[in-house]
């Protein structure tokens, strides 16, 4: 598995696990915990770059879900599968944060971890929400095909 998707893999876990905990003040301690306990293996870059989208996520989370109820249609948030949620507040900001990554790489990569965590419905989804957003704050990178 290349490094990039295992880091996104953990930081989806990570923002899973904070979503399921709901409690901002016991965040840094959940965290702490989390990185101990289910990172030890890891590379420094992947470390690095999977507590970077934990961390941008968090930071900026009002604008990222505020870009997602907009972009998933008749789905208020709340009734989005976690799974999918965190997904898309990850593919969120390496979209609007990281745009050295092609934004097709975004949504390709988001859609594979969708496939392996997710249910059947949610790689496509997580690809129809994610192009959108991406065309909305044209994301460098996007390939020209239709969704």
């Amino acid at each position: 598995m290349a490094t990039r998707r295992a880091a996104r893999e953990l930081a989806l876990q990570a923002l899973y696990q904070l979503d399921v905990l709901g409690d901002a003040g016991a965040e840094a301690s959940s965290l702490a915990l989390f990185w101990e306990h289910f990172d030890p293996e890891s590379d420094s870059e992947n470390r690095g770059f999977a507590r970077e989208i934990v961390t941008g996520v968090r930071a900026d989370l009002e604008r990222i879900d505020g870009l997602i109820a907009a972009a998933a249609e008749h789905w208020r948030l709340p009734r989005l599968s976690r799974v999918d949620l965190n997904l898309l507040r990850l593919g969120v900001y390496e979209l609007l944060q990281r745009p050295e990554i092609p934004a097709s790489v975004t949504l390709d990569e988001a859609v594979e971890i969708a496939r392996r965590f997710g249910s059947e419905e949610s790689a496509a989804f997580v690809n129809g929400v994610l192009d959108h957003i991406a065309r909305q704050i044209e994301a460098p990178g996007l390939s020209r095909r239709s969704t």
